[in-house]
This record gives C-alpha cells, sequence and structure tokens, in this order.
C-alpha cells in the first residue's frame, strides 16, 4: 500500500472534515517532540452525533461504524497538527476508546475494531497500534464512542 495517505483515504471515499474545534477547555492536540496527542473524537457524522449506548440501542456493527468516525476525527486533527500536510504522519502509536455501553456489553473490543481496521486499510503498516477498549457508563452529548490517539509524526 502507497504512503500516500490522502490517496488512500480518497480510494476508499473518505474525505477528511475539518478538524472540529474543542467542546470545552482544551486544546485539539498536544505536539512534543514528534509525538501527537489527541484529544478524544466523538463519533459524528455529517456534522451530527451518532449517540446511542451498546447492548440497549445500537448493535456491535453500529458501534465499529462510530468508531470508524472518530478514527477519521482523529486523522482531520493530525493533519491540522501538521499545517494540513497528512504526509507528515509517521504511524499511529495508541488508541484509548472508550464506549457508551451497558454494564453487561463486554464487546467493547469489536467495537473498536471499527477504528482499528479502517485505520490499516487506509494507512497500510502506518495504522497499527496498540490500544485499550474500555466500557464508559456514558459519555459527552450521549455520544456511543470515543477515541484519542496518540501519533508519532515528521
Amino acid at each position: 500500500m502507497s504512503t500516500n495517505f490522502e490517496a488512500n483515504l480518497e480510494k476508499l471515499g473518505v474525505t477528511l472534515p475539518d478538524a472540529p474545534a474543542p467542546a470545552a477547555n482544551y486544546v485539539p492536540f498536544v505536539k512534543t517532540g514528534n509525538t501527537l496527542y489527541v484529544s478524544g473524537q466523538v463519533s459524528m457524522k455529517d456534522g451530527s452525533f451518532i449517540t446511542g449506548k451498546l447492548g440497549k440501542e445500537l448493535s456491535v456493527e453500529e458501534g465499529a461504524e462510530a468508531a470508524k468516525t472518530c478514527a477519521i476525527g482523529l486523522l482531520a486533527q493530525v493533519k491540522a497538527a501538521c499545517g494540513g500536510d497528512l504526509s507528515k504522519l509517521v504511524r499511529v502509536v495508541k488508541l484509548t476508546g472508550f464506549v457508551n455501553s451497558t454494564p453487561e456489553f463486554g464487546e467493547q473490543p469489536a467495537v473498536i475494531n471499527g477504528a482499528s481496521d479502517f485505520l490499516v486499510v487506509a494507512l497500510g503498516d502506518a495504522g497499527r497500534h496498540s490500544r485499550s477498549a474500555v466500557s464508559a457508563g456514558s459519555l459527552p452529548f450521549g455520544v456511543a464512542v470515543e477515541i484519542e490517539g496518540i501519533f508519532e509524526v515528521e
């Protein structure tokens, strides 16, 4: 797979949105050296939140699609942090995924796979990362998924 990440995204039919502004008193990303920490990106599609609780209103497949939208939001923030040049991305280092789920729901890893699988398809080996997938009793705005990321950049 090519390391032209923008071309890979285009082939997948994905256009990165403008990086969303923070919803509270924090910055969307912090770069220190070659490490970029991106604040949690919530599940959104076409400007609207993807809401609901896994194990109640949403299926694992719907949750995985919500997680994919978080990954797209993360890449939008990486692009913004790199001055609009996504080619400065070296690799995804780690994701932490939070799944709005019922106490008995135990398929958080399958939900966060929506983000992980997308990043590997879009970025090749640069998309392979370490990860945590945890349950949350609720998330901001009632969203289904929130994911934060750590990236290596040039």
